[in-house]
């Protein structure tokens, strides 16, 4: 009896969500998306300033609340509900100039392909400007360097050979990283997820024979490395100075550091926007697929 009341409360749920998913429109996955963006960026909010404690101090009180409202505490329900609506009005005279930096960065924003996005970069952006930066630093002064940006193949055996950071991409910390009398200088960077995730890591040489003379042993890790992954290579030559990139074994060469950072943001953010279209188009689809099916069995 239990068991059939089980399957059947299983069902129900099963048929509530094929339901919910069959009447699934454009405007609902606009609608959750928009939603997702807001909460996001309020946690953020919370996160970067002092609000994150008075937000826990109410909601510790507001659980307080319900536990006195329950007990059906007169007085201690009373006292709270008037801490709270004081502490409501409280927060907007102490939390003024973080509600104030919040309003001037909605006003920053702007439309841009159909999505709300900020003026601020994106963490791949912001890491591709610094490494370009610091490059164009070591190309000046001849410094040997190595980078490679991580994609969708996990480069954990690679990682695993030299020495997890997990850093903001600071162009000082990639120019203290690559310095000649740095321990981890003569190996590769890691860049996953716009972070410096780990430095002096061992790459794989490319077996090819009809490399030119003039690529040093930092290329042909570089080739190898994206002969054996889909990762993209920026290489400094510590011979010559000049800055290369490396993809699909590839090699481009002589880049300044406005060029290269331009070809990086081609090569990554343009892959990362085609997913996010790709993700949104398939799932659409499938919204529709279900549709038609629900369709065709109605019509039956």
């Amino acid at each position: 009896m239990i068991l059939g009341e089980f399957l059947g409360g299983i069902y129900s749920i099963w048929n509530q969500l094929i339901f919910a998913i069959s009447n699934f429109r454009v405007q609902d996955i606009v609608d959750i998306a928009v939603m997702s963006f807001v909460i996001y960026k309020f946690i953020g909010f919370l996160m970067e300033s002092r609000a994150g404690q008075l937000v826990k101090g109410i909601v510790i009180l507001l659980v307080i609340y319900l536990i006195a409202d329950w007990g059906n505490l007169v007085i201690l329900e009373w006292a709270l509900s008037g801490i709270m609506n004081a502490a409501i009005v409280a927060a907007a005279v102490i939390f003024q100039p973080e509600i104030r930096r919040l309003l001037e960065k909605v006003g920053h924003t702007n439309f841009k392909k159909g999505l709300l996005l900020e003026d601020e970069q994106t963490p791949v952006s912001y890491c591709i400007d610094n490494v370009a930066k610091a490059a164009g630093i070591m190309s000046e002064s001849k410094i040997g360097a190595l980078i490679v940006f991580e994609r969708k193949s996990q480069l954990a055996e690679i990682i695993s050979t030299g020495t997890v950071i997990d850093a903001q991409p600071s162009v000082s910390v990639i120019n203290n990283i690559f310095f000649p009398k740095s321990p981890l200088h003569d190996g590769a960077m890691i860049i996953r997820d716009g972070r410096i995730y780990s430095a002096g890591c061992i790459l794989p040489l490319t077996q090819r024979e009809d490399i030119s003379a003039q690529l040093g042993t930092r290329h042909r890790a570089a080739i190898g490395m994206t002969e054996n992954s889909d990762a993209v290579v920026l290489v400094v030559s510590e011979e010559t100075g000049i800055i290369s990139i490396v993809v699909n074994g590839k090699i481009t060469r002589n880049y300044s550091a406005v060029n290269a950072a331009a070809e990086l943001k081609r090569i990554l953010e343009e892959q990362q926007q085609t997913e996010k279209t790709n993700f949104v188009q398939t799932f659409v689809k499938k919204i529709s697929d279900l549709k038609n099916i629900k369709g065709k069995e109605e019509n039956k």
